[in-house]
């Protein structure tokens, strides 16, 4: 929701709309207008994003939002660092490649630092699939597996540039 509102100026209406089964956003990940409207509550409450404007053309008012110099820094964190964990890449990894994208920026120091998460997590892996059996031999027979295909996606994306 902050990068969003960082990329440009917005209201609430605006974001939904990205955010909805349709919307370029709402592809990786789906939020209804009253949770987007709640979020952008609580960014402003926390100081991150600020009332620019209102406009009001034949419809409602619309209050626009603008991220503040904190919400700004704290947006560009959040795109340069990686995931913690192979589940969040289906969504927040593959977000911050859509922002980057969107933003017309190099996601290669983006790639190259989940490359450098995701290396040891691959090789302990590894490991616990050589040491353990029944379900926890399955388990982590999937968890490798998961890693090592967002390996080879990300490796892919970096020889594509």
């Amino acid at each position: 929701m902050l990068a969003l509102v960082a990329e440009t100026p917005r209201h609430g209406f605006a974001i939904a709309k990205l955010l909805g089964p349709d919307g370029e956003v709402g592809a990786i990940w789906t939020l209804r207008r009253p949770l987007v409207y709640r979020a952008l509550e609580i960014l402003e409450t926390e100081g991150l994003v600020a009332t620019r404007a209102t406009e009001q053309d034949k419809g409602p008012r619309r209050t626009v939002l603008a991220a503040t110099r904190a919400g700004k820094r704290a947006a560009e964190r959040w795109l340069g660092t990686p995931v913690e964990h192979v589940r969040d890449a289906r969504s927040e990894l593959m977000l911050k490649l859509l922002f980057l994208e969107r933003a017309g920026r190099d996601p290669k120091p983006l790639l190259e630092a989940q490359l450098g998460k995701l290396a040891p997590a691959e090789a302990s892996l590894r490991r616990r699939v050589a040491r353990a059996d029944g379900f926890d031999r399955t388990l982590a027979l999937w968890r490798l597996e998961s890693t090592r295909a967002l390996l080879r996606v990300i490796r892919r994306l970096l020889q594509d540039r």
